[in-house]
């Protein structure tokens, strides 16, 4: 297996929602909407397998103090392999002189983010209005 990193923006919407979906996220179920949102990231880094789609992250940013890292997910399959830890790097190097990278980790995941140099608050918290949980 070699997996092959790309800065696109371009995506198949079977290919969107099949990741999206491999995860559980509920996003997966408008995978256009997805596709627009990959033309309008700011950042947009994928991993493949050949033709699959196994790895995505996506960040937003102010141009010259604040980057937002919105998604990243990684295939079921394919996780513990490292692509989610490269994928962040990559997106830390692109923001490298920025004076702030966020991400809201969910508490599985707080581990992860702290393993690739991400600190958790103490005095926050994140707030959501989203009609994706039902």
């Amino acid at each position: 297996m070699e997996i092959t990193y790309k800065d696109i923006h371009d995506f198949k919407e079977d290919d969107l929602k099949d990741l999206f979906l491999s995860v559980d996220w509920s996003s997966g179920h408008f995978p256009g909407k997805l596709q627009t949102a990959m033309k309008n990231f700011e950042t947009v880094i994928s991993a493949w397998d050949e033709d699959i789609l196994v790895g995505l992250i996506c960040a937003m940013d102010d141009g010259i103090m604040n980057a937002y890292v919105h998604y990243l997910l990684v295939r079921p399959e394919y996780q513990d392999k490292g692509i989610g830890k490269e994928l962040v790097r990559q997106v830390k190097e692109i923001y490298k002189d920025y004076l702030r990278i966020v991400v809201v980790g969910y508490d599985d995941e707080v581990g992860f983010y702290e393993n690739c140099g991400f600190e958790k608050a103490e005095d926050a918290s994140p707030l959501f209005i989203t009609d994706l949980w039902t």
